[in-house]
């Protein structure tokens, strides 16, 4: 599992399967709020419907810090 964190989008994304390619997941699910409506969620699944990873919007708002403490920093 990698998580990923870019702070100027406030975006995190958790990859559990390695890293996710652009293209590469065959079905996302978008717009899932959080209890709240403090963040959004959208997962990404594969061809046979594994899920490959989850993406959160306004991750600060949402993840623990010591979450994104630990996450590699893009952007």
């Amino acid at each position: 599992m990698r998580v990923t964190y870019d702070a100027v989008a406030d975006a995190a994304y958790i990859a559990l399967a390695g890293p996710v390619g652009e293209g590469e997941a065959a079905t996302t699910i978008h717009s899932i709020l959080t209890p709240g409506d403090r963040g959004e969620v959208a997962l990404d699944f594969d061809a046979d419907d594994r899920l490959l990873g989850i993406e959160v919007l306004h991750a600060s708002a949402v993840l623990p810090a010591a979450v994104l403490a630990e996450a590699e920093r893009i952007g």
